[in-house]
């Protein structure tokens, strides 16, 4: 009976109204991402025009990293069998449902960055895997079995077609349940998410080694994959975390409280301090073991250039959520951990600047229209498909079966 009573004080069928200032603001930033984009592109300077691809192929993979740790997080949630996190899947659902338009717009990017050579030239250029050729590298012509133009889009088209495929799928099930009620959905989606974790954990390091890695064709990391893993992953956690706090602050999700909200702030707390442990580790070791070849890639990033923007990322993605996160209040308090994703999804913008910037325009790196337009752009697309697909539906999965659980979470 007790209950039936708790279930009334909220109104489950309510839906989010996208509409007013957020949507115009949303369709404002795309408007400055075209305008950026087509600046650059359309420039006679070929710096600028390489210097407008490193950024279509940092905010194109950013945006694909963050619907695709909405993904991981929605199929975490099924495996584990959370239930705390019921009453605000819908979040990540959303972010998972835009992953096909994501993963298109990266490959787009990245298969004219090919085409026109103004991405992966490292590996991607005239002669460099002919030995008569003057342009010969044996280093990179060693490679040329992963290396080669066919296998990298093939392997793209695999890892973010089945991701896509497999977000998509989640999305559905769940928005099913909400009709058909009964656990037959759920338990589809707990098979499903078994194998896409498994899936997804063998490939992402692959993905990244492809998309990111391979633009400094020479270096190799065996941790860069884990180390993206884990910017993507904290980056999905801030997101979730900002639009969960705009919504509420909007007056929806009346039945997510604070202690939702410590449990999102522990694993953003969590992460920030894994992916620090897998930076350090990747630079310990490579700065330790003092290898030519290895530190190549850190040398680049000790250019003057470069150099401020390597601590400063240190800084916001360490000890800022180290320091801002420790306190249980803080954690607790909806403005101070809004505050903090929003801080860490710049830091992690910045990370990811400092991972493609040196491999592409080298010392041309620049901070300005092209850079701030074109996150500007893509911050607007994700936004409004994000909150379009998230006023389609009810925003709690009233046939949960973990929904009641959620509403009685306490920490």
């Amino acid at each position: 009976m007790g209950t039936h009573n708790h279930h009334h004080d909220y109104n489950f069928g309510e839906k989010f109204q996208f509409a007013g200032i957020a949507k115009i603001l949303s369709l404002v930033g795309i408007a400055v991402g075209v305008v950026a984009i087509a600046f650059g592109l359309l420039s006679s300077d070929h710096i600028m025009v390489e210097r407008t691809y490193a950024n279509l192929l940092l905010m194109g993979y950013y945006f694909t990293c963050v619907c695709a740790a909405g993904a991981f997080f929605l199929a975490l949630q099924f495996v584990t069998q959370s239930g705390w996190s019921a009453g605000l899947i819908r979040i990540p659902q959303a972010m998972a449902s835009v992953l096909p338009i994501a993963a298109f717009i990266l490959f787009v990017i990245v298969g004219l960055g090919l085409f026109t050579h103004n991405l992966y030239h490292h590996w991607h250029a005239d002669g460099l895997m002919d030995e008569n050729s003057p342009n010969y590298d044996a280093l990179v012509a060693g490679k040329q079995a992963f290396l080669n133009v066919p296998g990298f889009l093939i392997r793209q088209i695999l890892f973010m077609g089945s991701y896509s495929i497999f977000a998509f799928i989640l999305a559905k099930l769940s928005y099913q349940e909400d009709l058909e009620g009964g656990l037959n959905s759920y338990k589809k989606s707990f098979k499903l998410s078994a194998i896409f974790l498994v899936i997804f954990g063998f490939t992402t390091p692959i993905w990244s080694f492809d998309t990111v890695m391979s633009l400094e064709a020479h270096w190799f990391s065996t941790m860069f994959g884990w180390y993206n893993f884990a910017a993507m992953w904290v980056s999905g956690l801030a997101t979730i975390i900002i639009i969960l706090v705009l919504v509420k602050k909007a007056g929806y999700l009346s039945w997510v409280n604070e202690n939702h909200l410590h449990d999102l702030g522990k694993l953003l707390f969590g992460f920030s301090i894994f992916w620090t442990y897998v930076w350090f580790a990747q630079f310990m070791l490579i700065w330790y073991a003092n290898i030519p070849e290895e530190t190549v890639y850190f040398y680049k990033r000790w250019e003057p250039e470069y150099k401020p923007w390597f601590w400063l990322n240190i800084v916001i993605n360490f000890l800022a959520p180290l320091l801002l996160l420790v306190d249980r209040s803080r954690i607790r308090s909806s403005n101070a951990l809004l505050f903090t994703a929003i801080l860490l999804l710049c830091g992690h913008w910045l990370d990811y600047y400092i991972m493609i910037m040196p491999g592409t325009v080298e010392s041309h790196r620049g901070f300005g229209f092209i850079e701030i337009g074109t996150a500007i752009g893509f911050v607007g697309l994700f936004t409004f498909l994000v909150m379009s697909k998230l006023s389609k539906h009810a925003l709690a999965p009233k046939n949960h079966p973990f929904l009641e659980e959620s509403l009685h979470h306490q920490i």
